[in-house]
């Protein structure tokens, strides 16, 4: 045989040996597109499956709120509770409105009190609180330390005081000298939907009783842990304050309720919702009126 002819066979198998190679290498980038994808697809199936499970665990809070039998109805305290549905374990957590300190309502003393329970020194907490006042008060009467119009407009904001009451928690940030960090720490004590001037401590969470005078972080833990072994919800609650009181029979008829819901896989969701209980014109037993959902894993 000529060495030509072995030359041409011996090409021959080269190419040969790059084509099943560039044929290896485009089933692989294949396989592993098609790995990829099914991954991907698996994790938003989980993420969609977590949360629906959450929305179950709010449903299921609404429906145990709205027990007749206030023996065995859900205390809305923030205590926890928990459920299983198919493979998820699902956590609630559910407040009653009324044991937050009310931005429109609170008095004067209160709002101190929770600037300061936050790490704020007092002459600054009434600094803040005069901006507050300014800010939800109908009059152009500048106070001590708060700020009208004018003085946000030579402060650089685009906006004026509102001059009327908040209408939402996060509005709280638009107040002068209000940063969002500052609100992340108030936020757990706050709402606008009591109605209340004053806290129901049956259902007060911790950032609210601290802002109570005299109650340190220590007093408003041991305080929850003894209003949480309570079952029977005509039981009297322990003192904690003058002129504070609440009974864990009453309430509200606004509720904040976290569910968080966690999959065999570990991957979670949580929904973090304010709803005001009593039927709506879509025909549902309640009405959202603050909405936030955070995805995790």
């Amino acid at each position: 045989m000529s060495r030509g002819l072995y030359y041409q066979k011996g090409v021959a198998l080269v190419l040969v040996l790059w084509i099943a190679l560039l044929m290896s290498v485009i089933a692989g980038s294949y396989a592993l597109s098609a790995r990829t994808e099914y991954v991907q697809a698996r994790m938003e199936f989980g993420r969609a499956q977590a949360r629906f499970m959450a929305e179950a665990g709010l449903n299921r809070a609404v429906f145990e709120m709205r027990n007749p039998d206030p023996e065995t109805r859900w205390i809305a305290d923030g205590r926890p509770y928990k459920m299983q549905l198919d493979e998820a374990e699902i956590e609630i957590k559910i407040t009653d409105e009324s044991g937050k300190i009310d931005l429109n309502q609170a008095s004067e003393e209160l709002l101190v009190g929770l600037f300061a329970s936050v790490g704020i020194e007092f002459d600054e907490a009434f600094e803040f609180v005069d901006k507050i006042m300014d800010w939800k008060d109908a009059d152009e009467e500048v106070r001590l330390n708060g700020a009208e119009d004018g003085d946000y407009f030579s402060a650089g904001y685009a906006y004026g005081a509102k001059d009327a009451p908040f209408d939402t928690v996060p509005e709280l940030v638009q107040v002068m000298d209000i940063d969002y960090d500052l609100y992340l720490k108030l936020e757990p004590a706050i709402t606008v939907y009591s109605g209340r001037n004053n806290i129901n401590l049956a259902f007060a969470p911790k950032q609210a009783l601290m802002a109570i005078e005299g109650v340190s972080e220590e007093i408003a833990d041991d305080y929850i842990n003894q209003r949480r072994d309570i079952d029977d919800v005509s039981t009297e609650l322990p003192f904690l304050a003058e002129g504070y009181s609440g009974q864990l029979r009453g309430g509200g008829t606004t509720f904040s309720i976290v569910s968080t819901a966690t999959l065999s896989n570990g991957q979670t969701a949580q929904l973090d919702a304010t709803i005001r209980m009593g039927g709506s014109l879509n025909g549902k037993p309640f009405r959202v009126v603050r909405w936030r959902d955070n995805e995790h894993k």
